[in-house]
């Protein structure tokens, strides 16, 4: 016995169920007579049948806390596949009692049932099947083709009218179980073939009108279209037929003017033939005569262009060396800038750094002072340039002038010389030669006007480069006049930035004198508070007497007249003036004071005792 695949036999159970579902819910609703409400229990059974048809073969979907497996994910695509689905797919996202996917897809169903176009959304769906193939696996019921034979199935749907209320009822918590006894066959349906054929035959009648009535609809539609599009067409081609018929009627008139304009023309030309044939001589003998002078005038604007080359280039050079000096002035700027930033920490470092800046201003000044010069000798030789090139325009003018007049003759030479040879092709051979020998001129004249023109073109480009070379000296004139301004910011700057120095420098000085001041004020103070500490101490002790005191306590030497005596107020010693050298600075006193060793208080001098 070979082994069915188990997906092939769900398929099938599925396909038969949905058979007997639809034909159920058609019979009983063409026998019960009027629209079907949400409590019909084969109506009821019918969503159950379709949910498991739309659950089979479906992927499962992880989600942030479970695994998720619903049929709103397919049913959602029918929202982009068939845009009349958008109003189904909007109301089922507002209704305010379902939470669930699953809700919101049998909320879908119920309308789309009632809308009799469940058929046709599924299938736009089963038709883009890589699509489906997101939602469901390879062997599912919707990417079979038992999902085509149920979509088929589901036409026949359109003969009920639903009456549905999807807003009150809970259709997330609803348990989908299939009833199969509603589909048990009984005597009463054995007896009632016949009345079942009947009704479908009419349900196939039924739905062959109204698929008639669709298509109707459509060529309808799109008849009216063409009608439309062809008015348009036409009304635009009798437009277009006016405008041609009076550009003819305009271009006849055109035509009868031109041609009496054209017989007025021959006319006046053969004329003024022979009035142009003894200027043309006296112009061709004068120009050859200007031609000399121009070739003088040539040579010599060759002559001035190589010197004003050289000067070019000798400008350029100077160019390059001010913008290495530019670059080295803004390297030293930027040096300041951050000797200055460091100036601000220490004192000494400032002094240093100001000494190199006074240094890089000398040079700068001296490169200054250099590069002025240079301006000057620049706008000598731009007024030299300029006083050129006004010569060479007065001249290009004048060539211009001849030029016209000899490109006029030559017109007003052909245009006769076209008419002679039409009138007089048939006389003798005598009239033939001169033509050629005219002929011949003309080729001449021609070829000189060519030559003239060549050597215009020359001298107008000779004219736009030197137009570009001072333009081009006159902004770099600009560009070192804005130097010049910038390195006297800089010399403002850096004169600042002296002047802040200078008066930190005065700040810090007057902040340590006082600092001093205040450090030995202090200093005498605590020594005064000593001293007073130690005659406190030595309160009671008696002085020596000066008969008495004949050596002095540290030396042990004898005081003299070099070796005075100085008595201590409290502790009462007696030292010499070379053993008591602790002098101690006070505000009050001009001089500083003496100060025992012992006990830090002032020392009193007295006269020795071998002393008168």
């Amino acid at each position: 016995m070979a082994v069915k695949d188990p997906t092939a036999v769900e398929r099938a159970n599925l396909l038969n169920m949905a058979k007997l579902s639809i034909k159920g819910l058609i019979e009983s609703a063409l026998s019960f007579g009027r629209t079907l409400d949400s409590d019909y229990p084969p109506l009821q059974q019918f969503f159950v049948v379709m949910e498991h048809c739309l659950k089979h073969g479906l992927k499962v979907r992880k989600s942030f806390l479970s695994y998720n497996k619903t049929i709103w994910g397919p049913l959602e695509l029918v929202e982009k596949l068939y845009p009349e689905a958008e109003e189904i797919a909007a109301s089922v996202r507002d209704l305010p009692g379902l939470k669930t996917p699953l809700g919101r897809a049998r909320a879908w169903l119920r309308l789309a049932l009632m809308q009799k176009k469940m058929a046709d959304y599924l299938r736009c769906l089963i038709i883009q099947r890589d699509l489906l193939s997101e939602f469901y696996e390879y062997h599912a019921l919707m990417m079979e083709e038992e999902g085509a034979v149920i979509v088929g199935l589901l036409v026949g749907l359109n003969v009920i009218d639903a009456n549905l209320c999807v807003k009150g009822e809970d259709l997330d918590s609803q348990v989908g179980v299939i009833d199969f006894s509603m589909y048990l066959k009984s005597d009463d349906d054995i007896g009632g073939k016949e009345r079942n054929l009947q009704i479908a035959a009419i349900l196939d009648q039924k739905n062959y009108v109204e698929e008639l009535n669709r298509q109707l609809n459509s060529t309808v539609s799109s008849l009216h279209a063409r009608v439309d599009s062809l008015e348009k067409s036409n009304t635009k081609l009798i437009e277009e037929l006016a405008i041609a018929k009076n550009n003819i009627i305009k271009l006849q008139e055109e035509n009868h003017q031109l041609r009496s304009e054209n017989t007025l023309i021959l006319m006046k030309t053969q004329h003024h033939l022979e009035a142009t044939k003894v200027d043309v001589e006296a112009e061709l003998q004068t120009y050859k005569h200007s031609r000399q002078g121009l070739d003088e005038m040539y040579n010599e604007a060759r002559r001035q262009l190589r010197e004003e080359s050289q000067l070019r280039q000798e400008m350029e050079n100077e160019l390059v060396v001010q913008v290495s000096m530019k670059h080295e002035i803004e390297l030293a700027m930027k040096l300041l800038e951050k000797d200055i930033h460091e100036k601000q920490d220490t004192l000494i470092g400032l002094r240093q750094q100001l000494d190199e800046v006074k240094a890089i201003n000398m040079e700068m000044y001296q490169k200054l002072q250099v590069s002025e010069d240079a301006m000057k000798e620049k706008n000598e030789i731009i007024g030299r340039l300029e006083d050129k090139t006004n010569q060479i325009n007065a001249t290009m003018k004048q060539l211009e002038q001849r030029l016209q007049q000899a490109e006029k003759a030559q017109m007003e030479a052909e245009a006769e010389d076209e008419k002679l040879k039409q009138e007089y092709m048939n006389k003798s051979g005598s009239l033939q030669k001169e033509f050629s020998q005219k002929e011949e001129q003309l080729i001449q004249l021609e070829t000189d006007l060519k030559i003239e023109k060549e050597w215009r073109q020359t001298l107008e480009d000779d004219l736009q480069k030197e137009k570009e070379t001072v333009s081009h000296l006159r902004v770099e004139t600009q560009e070192i006049i804005n130097l010049k301004k910038e390195f006297l910011k800089l010399q403002e700057k850096n004169k600042q930035l002296k002047r802040i120095c200078q008066d930190q420098e005065a700040a810090l000085q007057e902040l340590a004198s006082k600092l001093s001041d205040i450090v030995l004020f202090f200093r005498s103070k605590l020594k005064i508070e000593d001293i007073k500490e130690a005659n406190k101490a030595l309160q009671g002790q008696v002085w020596l007497k000066d008969k008495e005191a004949t050596h002095c306590k540290l030396c042990e030497k004898e005081f003299s007249l070099s070796k005075r005596k100085h008595h201590c107020r409290n502790c009462g010693e007696i030292f010499c003036n070379a053993c008591s050298d602790n002098e101690l600075p006070l505000p009050s006193s001009p001089k500083p004071v003496r100060v025992c060793d012992s006990c830090h208080a002032i020392l009193i001098q007295r006269c020795s005792s071998n002393v008168p």
